[in-house]
């Protein structure tokens, strides 16, 4: 059912920051286990990433001042030149330990602004190791963000974190952000990015829109034995007329974001469209051709 809440921009930015504020974080846990396999020798990873929501307004008319709108997800479609080439993804990367931790102090102390109030008090009484690990990963995710897209680190309200996500495909675990994007401006995409897309919020209480997606590995894909598998996904058709497909790690963050904050309960989704698609090798090494 659709959050009439979601009408109210202040009063649903009140909901997310305290939602997000007060579940539980996991931030240091998984950071610390991180730790713990490099200790092992395992090459594992830690990436941040920033999902950002924006309020996109509109004048009820041409005539009148007042305006209304709705709430959207700004994601990136991966280019073919990276892995996950045409995937749709939050903007974010791969921490750099020396250089984010240095940006991290620079955001604690207000420049540029983007953790402040409510959801900087929700973060420090977490206790200070969690806070400390939150910083680091929103510096580290708005640094990706302005290297892909000019995400313009003023233009950012830090809304709250989401719990993590494990990628075993690539060994890798995603600590995920929440931000508040204050203006819509244009963004100036980098070679990784080929498009933003928006998603509004409200499709995602839309039984519709959601899929199988199910995916069969190429011959040319080096797997573990597995050849098909299937996921949950959404539909989504861009402005450019093109249907868009979210699924895996994205899918599944922003599903814990309207759980955690809307109370979504995907498990009385029961979706019957079945998109099919190979993937092949260019899928986890990028187009090197290009």
């Amino acid at each position: 059912m659709y959050p009439p809440i979601l009408n109210n921009k202040h009063d649903t930015l009140k909901l997310i920051i305290d939602k997000l504020g007060t579940a539980p974080n996991d931030f240091s846990d998984q950071f610390n286990v991180i730790k713990e396999r490099k200790k092992r020798g395992e090459q594992w990873l830690a990436a941040g990433v920033l999902l950002l929501i924006l309020y996109k307004s509109e004048k009820k008319a041409s005539t009148e001042k007042e305006t209304t709108g709705e709430f959207v997800f700004q994601l990136i479609k991966r280019s073919a030149l990276v892995p996950q080439g045409g995937d749709l993804s939050c903007p974010g990367g791969i921490l750099d330990p020396t250089f984010d931790r240095m940006l991290s102090r620079i955001i604690r102390c207000g420049l540029p602004p983007a953790l402040k109030g409510d959801a900087r008090r929700h973060a420090s009484i977490r206790g200070n190791e969690s806070f400390l690990h939150t910083s680091l990963f929103l510096a580290n995710a708005m640094r990706e963000s302005w290297e892909e897209i000019r995400l313009n680190p003023f233009n950012v309200d830090f809304l709250g974190p989401l719990p993590c996500y494990n990628l075993t495909l690539f060994t890798k675990t995603i600590f995920p952000v929440v931000g508040l994007v204050k203006q819509d401006k244009p963004y100036h995409l980098n070679g990784e990015v080929d498009k933003i897309i928006e998603i509004p919020v409200a499709s995602f209480f839309k039984d519709y829109n959601y899929a199988i997606y199910s995916l069969e590995a190429s011959d040319t894909l080096n797997n573990a034995g597995e050849r098909q598998w299937e996921f949950p996904c959404l539909l989504h058709r861009d402005t450019d007329g093109e249907v868009e497909i979210l699924w895996g790690a994205t899918f599944n963050i922003i599903m814990s974001f309207l759980t955690i904050v809307f109370d979504l309960d995907f498990s009385l989704i029961k979706p019957t469209r079945v998109i099919n698609r190979t993937l092949n090798e260019s899928y986890l090494t990028g187009n090197t051709q290009r």
